[in-house]
């Protein structure tokens, strides 16, 4: 598998990790509301804390995400022009923000999923839902 293509896997993967992250910040409190179990299984939230601890802990510690890095050492000063999708994936990613800003976005989001374990306990059904 060359080089560039290995990259586009990486992104790939990057995108659906980033899906689940936001969709998870969203699906879990509503999720809770409409009385649904899938928002209290453990290893789904543990897996949601685990990541956006590491991407908080990156940006903490000035670091771009590891993914990025991996994807930028693959691909270098590449000339030729890349895929649509995969620009179009870059946009959605890879924001023009100063790390430090990446720093309170994400700090900010760890602390939103760390209130959601108290919000949203794991293994036990919300009260009104009645199921």
């Amino acid at each position: 598998m060359s080089d560039v293509v290995l990259a586009g896997v990486i992104l790939g993967v990057h995108f659906v990790i980033i899906a689940f992250n936001v969709l998870a910040l969203v699906v879990i409190p509503a999720g809770a509301w409409l009385g649904w179990g899938l928002v209290r299984w453990a290893w789904l939230r543990v897996l949601h804390l685990g990541i956006m601890a590491v991407v908080a802990g990156q940006a903490l510690a000035g670091r771009a995400c590891f993914l990025t890095i991996w994807e930028n050492d693959l691909t270098g000063n590449r000339t030729a022009p890349e895929p649509m999708i995969a620009h179009w994936l870059d946009g959605l990613i890879y924001w023009n923000i100063p790390i430090w800003g990446f720093a309170i976005f994400y700090s900010a989001l760890f602390l939103y999923v760390v209130a959601l374990t108290v919000w949203v306990p794991f293994g036990r059904r919300f009260a009104g839902a009645g199921r």
